[in-house]
């Protein structure tokens, strides 16, 4: 039985990045025998199993066959005589395709290490095409390492272009689309990741909404790059630089999905686009599992964003409530994402980079104000249905004091 690490641990390892997690393939044994040692099986579709003393993963080497469509359509084979290579063959990309054995010495049968040194992304063989979930985290990865100079190979975009042509992106299953967008909202530079969906297609297969904005424009007094999908793309690196949390990027990359419905003829405005956003974003929800914190902020960044960036033109009375509205008093964390998102908003556009943004300041001030306003003393001096317009009115003449006091 021989024990090798595998994968991103060893990739990682080759770029100078502390490993987050390691995983290990065990060749030249059975899962009786690693039973026996104390091993516990986890694996559903192959053997994986725990060890006993670090709960890291060991998988015992593997070779697959395509038996039909999508990400599970797979025949799996196991058996003490796989090698290291045959099992590093089923992967994905040259720079996931690496090992080490318990010498420390480098597995590299498919060129790797010179990937990595190069900085490009290739797949390890034809049978990438087999699997559409490549596609996804062959975008993820140029996201991820895009920073470090990678870029994905000509050959293996033209391989993703005809996995779309071909249908196999539509085999997607929503858990591991909505999995590795997730991922990749989270690391670096997630702009890379749509785009790169969109360079191969793909990108109109799992997100429609997102690739409709793309070719819809916008007045170019506010948005000097005037296509909405470009602008898209600036937001969500924006919110990338003022948030490390995956719903105030999400919320950004989906504010203004209303305007891809907005009819011709009134381009480039889009009078109510901020309701017909929100409407999207439930179906979007629907058709994937997101999460309802990311649902929920991306709602509320989709409807009021415009008013956050009209905030000091807007009367005392609308500021209060859109305060109630987005549940600032409830959830004052939340605001604050609202805030970064549509500050997002505002700096992703051409030119608008460096902008300042007082806009989320005046709304933070008028939310200590309001917030400031005692709830349960009012609620004392009032009965039923008059109590929330009794604080209501508090908090209205709170905002106007702390306006006039600025």
């Amino acid at each position: 039985m021989q024990v090798y690490l595998v994968g991103g641990a060893v990739r990682d390892e080759q770029l100078g990045i502390p490993p987050k997690e390691r995983d290990w393939c065990v060749v030249g044994a059975t899962p009786d025998e690693l039973l026996r040692l104390g091993y516990k099986p986890v694996g559903k579709d192959f053997p994986v199993f725990l060890h006993p003393e670090t709960n890291e993963e060991y998988a015992l080497a593997r070779t697959e066959r395509k038996t039909g469509a999508g990400y599970h359509g797979f025949a799996f084979h196991t058996d003490p005589d796989v090698t290291i290579e045959d099992d590093l063959g089923r992967r994905d990309l040259t720079i996931n395709a690496l090992a080490k054995d318990e010498q420390g010495k480098l597995i590299d049968p498919y060129g790797g290490a010179a990937d990595i040194a190069n900085r490009i992304i290739r797949h390890v063989s034809d049978a990438f095409a087999e699997d559409p979930v490549r596609i996804l985290r062959a975008a993820k990865f140029a996201a991820r390492f895009a920073s470090r100079g990678f870029t994905i190979a000509p050959a293996t975009r033209d391989l993703m272009r005809q996995m779309v042509d071909a249908g196999e992106a539509s085999a997607l299953v929503p858990d591991r689309v909505w999995k590795e967008t997730e991922a990749a909202l989270a690391g670096p530079n997630p702009r890379v990741f749509f785009e790169t969906l969109r360079s191969c297609r793909a990108l109109a297969v799992v997100y429609p909404e997102i690739d409709a904005l793309f070719g819809v424009p916008q007045p170019s007094q506010w948005h000097p790059e005037v296509d909405t999908g470009i602008h898209t793309m600036m937001v969500l690196e924006q919110a990338a630089q003022l948030s490390d949390d995956v719903d105030v990027r999400f919320a950004g990359l989906v504010h203004d999905l209303g305007k891809a419905t907005t009819p011709k003829d009134e381009w480039p405005s889009h009078p109510g686009h901020e309701t017909r956003g929100k409407r999207i974003i439930d179906s979007l929800a629907e058709r994937l599992p997101l999460p309802r914190a990311c649902r929920d902020l991306a709602q509320i960044v989709a409807e009021f964003h415009t008013h956050c960036h009209r905030a000091g033109e807007l009367r005392n009375k609308t500021l209060v409530k859109v305060l109630e509205k987005t549940d600032a008093f409830r959830r004052p964390e939340r605001f604050e994402k609202f805030l970064l998102a549509c500050e997002a908003d505002a700096r992703g556009r051409t030119s608008f980079e460096n902008r300042d943004y007082p806009q989320a300041d005046l709304l933070r001030n008028a939310f200590s104000a309001a917030a400031g306003v005692d709830s349960s003393a009012i609620a004392q001096r009032h009965q039923g249905k008059d109590i929330p317009d009794a604080i209501r009115r508090a908090r209205i003449t709170a905002v106007a004091s702390s306006r006039k006091a600025a």
